[in-house]
Formats: C-alpha cells, structure tokens, sequence
C-alpha cells in the first residue's frame, strides 16, 4: 500500500481527490490537511510515503511546508500539486526539493499514476513547467555576451569602465558614429535597455577582470 496525505486548502477539490485515490486498492489516504503549517505537522507525524501538496493555502504555503517537511525526512515524495505555473512559483517549489510538479488541470488518472510512479522513484513534471524549466536553463548556459563580436566586447568592456563613445572612440580609433552603432548592436544583443543596464550586465556576469 502506498500511503498518501493530501495538503489542499479547497475542501471540495481536497474530498474530491481523496475520493477518487481510495477507489484503488493500492493507496490509502492516511490523512488530510487544510494548510501548509498543519499538513506539515500531520505529515511529519504520520510519515505517508506520498504527499499530495497545494502551494498557495494560508497559513504556511506549500514552499514552506515542502522545506519543513524534507529538512526532517528527505525520503518522502512531495508532489506539487497546483494551479500556477509562473516562474515565481515553480521554481521556488523545485528548489525546496518538490519530486514532482503537477498542475490541477492533470486528469485524475495522471494524479493517481504521479504517485504511484513517486513511490517507484520517478518524478513526474507537468509539460508545460518542464518547459519553463529546459528555458531556464538553456538561458543560464548560454551567455548573451557570447553573441557580441570581438569588437563589440571590447566596447562593452569599456561602457563597463563608464567611458562615453567619445572615449571609446579614442582608445579603440574608430569614428563616433562607428560607436554608436556597436552600442546599439550591444544592447539589442544584451536585451538591455540602455547604457546603464549594459554596465549593470558586465559587472555582473564579472567580466571586467580587477
């Protein structure tokens, strides 16, 4: 049997999908909470081995209860289980250590395989967080000032240093208007809006060697 607590602070979605989970003879629903602070308690107390868990619920969201939850016991299977997939809050879930991330959109069949494959040790991630996911971390691994040519670094370099184009312009010996179309090929590439959030982009991606 795989014993399973569900965390939702909506009674009627709550009862809905304890009803549906004990029509199969593999799970038992052990019990039931309505926030993220008691169904951290409860779950720390009876220890399921799967957790049906809500994120945005009073008292304590589900971010904070995952963390609670495997700070104490890292072996239980946390399944997000929720209506937003904005940035905001799924990586916050994945970070505090979710095992999988479904959205309440997932039929009742895909909730009930989630945690039968949880309690087998296979995560489940909804498709379109899976998504947000694989774009993030393209993102982090290519670097935008990688697309700049060797020129157009060495002028970022320089706006990093605060000079003007003037300045660019007589330490590079190129023309004015030769700068200004660097900068503005640097910007767009940066996907910055300006100068300064350029000079922001070199210090922090610490290009500038001290």
């Amino acid at each position: 049997m795989i014993r399973v607590i569900v965390v939702d602070d909506h009674q009627v979605v709550r009862k809905g999908i304890i009803a549906y989970l004990q029509t199969d003879e593999e799970i038992d629903v052990i019990g039931e909470a309505s926030s993220g602070n008691d169904g951290a308690a409860l779950i720390l107390k009876e220890k399921p081995d799967v957790v049906l868990m809500d994120l945005m619920m009073e008292n304590g969201t589900g971010v904070d209860a995952t963390k609670r939850i495997l700070k104490s016991d890292p072996s239980i299977k946390i399944i997000i289980l929720t209506s937003y997939y904005d940035d905001e809050q799924v990586f916050p879930a994945i970070e505090a250590g979710a095992f999988s991330y479904l959205l309440k959109t997932s039929s009742a069949t895909d909730i009930l395989a989630a945690i039968k494959k949880a309690a087998m040790g296979e995560n489940v991630i909804e498709p379109k967080v899976a998504g947000k996911m694989l774009s993030s971390f393209r993102t982090e691994e290519k670097k935008l000032h990688d697309a700049l040519t060797e020129r157009e670094r060495e002028v970022l370099l320089c706006i990093g240093n605060g000079m003007t184009n003037q300045e660019i312009s007589e330490k590079l010996y190129i023309g004015i208007k030769t700068v200004k179309t660097h900068v503005s090929n640097i910007l767009s590439k940066l996907e910055v809006q300006d100068r300064t959030q350029a000079a922001v982009y070199v210090h922090k991606q610490q290009l500038i060697k001290e």
